[in-house]
């Protein structure tokens, strides 16, 4: 046995390896998980010239991955060979791969999904009569079903292609097992898509569950970077942000020696932090990971931003193409290129000059999670307030007004409650709008009763009783917004007292809750109430009746003619207007029935739902509103119809100035008359509404509120002076 072991042992032979197997290694070096998938489908999206792109997810992309486009479609011809390795449109040649500008070009993608997956492909050109449907496996096309040919299909299609991806990694169950959980595997999704938005702010993208009401990712066509990292990463960080375009020396380019470079950031100045760095980095519009250029952007922020705080960063970086080496990793997730140091320094000193003159007039602020408590000492305090200095009235001064305290215990002075009762505003400051200065369809119509029965009918006609319905999906949409109750934002609504309104064309207010004074974004509150109120009166809703009845198709031709994606896509516009009136009238029975939304057989609009007495929507919205109702409410499922069309009734119902501020000479009274209307329906309809109904979801406590002062904080910051 001594010898056995001491003495050589054979070489095993060299084999050639199955085609299947090598197709199966090289795929697990391309797709590592459902968001690397959907990263390449994205980019072929983009390179076909997509206007919209619509991602559809089950069990965290596991099940299902569906990416839908409009873009130029692929020929029929060519889809015998599509998902065979190596075939791209993108290159021919190895000196291609010098002058690249666009995203895929080995042509692995969709071939190595294929030997992973189930993918189907239907698509259709503009010059196709219908759209062509096939099925691959293994990178050859399959039957449809056992005995039919495998042969692509004629089928019903729009322009454009869509590529579902069912049961990844079912034949390779390591790579599967390896996976983290669908809500996590969905978490990279969306951190996907959303990158591609933030770039792509020309494309319209949509990001949902199968099976979803509504998108978790959605972003409007023809928007600005600025409006996408507001939409998908909230005002918290759009408010904040600079931005820099920064570019080489040579911006001839009449050197080869010396190609030139261009960069453009957007990043947050020193009022922002986060405890994660969010870096988004484009380099020649493809999305790739530098942990050189990532770790010198922090670097600038040490000595700016408190330490163990981090800032978000959104680069895109544009170099000569021959400088750039795109072939040095599977995924393309890496790129090398030329200079690469001499470019970073430019980058960061550029974006510290920013920082540094940013910093000279910074503002503190910051967010916390509003954690328990906050409902249960307020009980009792009666209307407290953050006032100035010369208001605050001390407890221990003996004065009528204060607060009173036990004699045995004397209270910090950091915890008093400051209180007036003069009841203070941001309002006091400024002249108060006398109600004859108001719309007259804004005046609450009080009649000419006392004070105290004015009181008693301002209570009875703003009542909202819970109408009966017995339909199972109303029902479940209502159990899903208590479901979502987040309980200390919602008694903080209940029990605040309204502060002043920092900016109507903003929607941004401020109210306080006991010791703490928060910013609100007052438009996004104001749609979740309306949504809230729509299902507590479905089928009970009172009208808003129009005089005289104006036609339909004329208000939504209004919008058509306006809509930048509309203009861009160059669809028929009167093809449009015809499909969404044809849409409206075949569903106006259902509309007067469950909607109180009245209209006639002629395509008059005669009434539109009243959510809330003595709150006028801006009925300037009317044509877009009638508009969106054709594409974006779901009229083929009973619960989704419901939710979307309350979602876009919502919409539709946000304060904004009843004239557009472009449309108006700043300081008119037409100008200042509209300004001071809104706000009053703000302060004295929407907040008391605010208090009584909003069921307040964790959604907005994330995004659209902003605690900005403590009082013990404030008191230990004074001290110190």
């Amino acid at each position: 046995m001594a010898d056995t072991d001491a003495s050589p042992s054979e070489p095993l032979p060299i084999r050639r390896l199955q085609e299947s197997v090598i197709n199966r290694i090289a795929a697990g070096e391309i797709i590592h998980r459902p968001a690397s998938a959907l990263k390449e489908l994205i980019e072929n999206s983009l390179d076909a010239h997509s206007t919209s792109i619509r991602v559809t997810i089950k069990d965290g992309g596991m099940r299902l991955l569906q990416i839908q486009d409009d873009g130029c479609g692929i020929r029929k011809s060519d889809l015998p060979i599509l998902a065979e390795r190596f075939t791209t449109s993108k290159i021919s040649t190895f000196s291609d791969l010098s002058k690249l500008t666009t995203y895929g070009f080995r042509g692995e993608a969709l071939a190595s999904i294929s030997y992973v997956a189930e993918m189907t492909v239907t698509t259709k050109t503009k010059a196709d009569s219908c759209a062509w449907k096939a099925c691959y496996s293994d990178g050859a096309l399959v039957p449809f079903k056992q005995g039919a040919t495998a042969e692509p299909k004629a089928t019903a299609g729009t322009d454009g292609t869509t590529i579902t991806v069912e049961n990844l990694f079912y034949n390779t169950p390591t790579r599967l097992s390896a996976l983290r959980g669908s809500a996590e595997e969905y978490a990279r999704i969306l951190d996907v898509v959303t990158k591609y938005a933030v770039h792509n702010p020309h494309v319209a993208f949509t990001c949902r569950k199968a099976n979803s009401n509504s998108p978790d990712v959605t972003t409007p066509s023809g928007s600005t970077v600025t409006q996408a990292i507001r939409q998908l990463y909230g005002q918290t960080i759009a408010k904040d942000l600079v931005h820099s375009v920064i570019s080489s020396p040579n911006e001839s380019g009449e050197s080869d020696d010396d190609p030139t470079w261009s960069a453009e950031a957007y990043y947050t100045n020193a009022n922002y932090h986060a405890k994660k760095t969010v870096f988004l980095l484009f380099i020649n519009h493809r999305l790739v990971e530098s942990t050189q250029i990532k770790k010198a952007l922090e670097t600038v922020y040490t000595g700016i931003l408190p330490k163990g705080t981090s800032p978000f960063i959104y680069l895109s970086l544009q170099l000569d193409p021959r400088t750039v080496d795109v072939n040095v990793h599977p995924t393309k997730r890496e790129v090398h290129f030329l200079d690469e140091d001499a470019i970073i320094e430019s980058i960061c000193d550029k974006i510290q000059q920013s920082l540094v003159a940013q910093s000279q007039s910074r503002s503190f602020e910051y967010q916390t999670l509003l954690t328990g408590g906050i409902a249960r000492n307020n009980k009792g305090k009666g209307k407290e307030r953050l006032l100035p200095a010369e208001e605050h009235e001390d407890t221990d001064s003996g004065s009528s007004t204060s607060v009173s305290t036990p004699a045995t215990k004397k209270v910090p002075s950091n915890h008093k409650i400051r209180t007036s009762q003069k009841d203070r505003t941001l309002d006091s400051m400024f002249p108060v709008l006398n109600t004859s200065q108001m719309p007259n369809e804004l005046v609450p119509d009080l009649g000419s009763q006392d004070e105290g029965t004015s009181r008693k009918t301002t209570k009875s006609r703003t009542d909202i009783p819970m109408s009966e319905c017995y339909l199972m999906s109303v029902r479940q949409l209502r159990e899903a917004i208590e479901a979502a109750r987040h309980q200390q934002f919602t008694e903080i609504l209940q029990n605040h007292i309204f502060v002043g309104i920092v900016d109507v064309s903003r929607c941004l207010s401020l109210v306080q809750n006991f010791k703490k004074l928060y910013l609100v974004n007052h438009g996004a509150l104001a749609e979740e109430l309306f949504y809230q109120l729509g299902l507590r009166q479905f089928g009970n809703l009172r009208r808003i009746k129009l005089d005289p009845p104006p036609p339909i198709k004329t208000l939504i031709s209004l919008a058509v003619d306006v809509e930048e994606g509309i203009k861009k896509t160059k669809l028929n516009k009167a093809l449009i207007i015809d499909r969404i009136v044809e849409i409206l009238m075949e569903h106006r029975a259902m509309l007067s029935e469950y909607f109180s939304m009245n209209i006639t057989e002629e395509g008059r609009l005669e009434s539109i739902p009243l959510l809330l007495p003595d709150y006028t929507p801006n009925l300037d919205k009317l044509p877009l509103f009638l508009m969106r109702l054709g594409p974006q409410v779901e009229w083929t499922s009973e619960k989704g119809c419901f939710s979307t069309f309350f979602r876009e009734l919502a919409y539709f119902y946000v304060p904004e100035p009843l004239i557009p501020e472009n449309s108006l000479v700043e300081g008119s009274p037409t100008a200042d008359t509209n300004e001071k209307a809104l706000a009053w329906q703000i302060q004295h309809v929407l907040f008391p509404t605010f208090a009584r109904y909003l069921i307040a979801p964790k959604t907005l406590l994330d995004r659209d509120v902003v605690e900005v002062a403590n009082l013990p904080d404030l008191y230990r910051v004074f001290e110190r002076c």
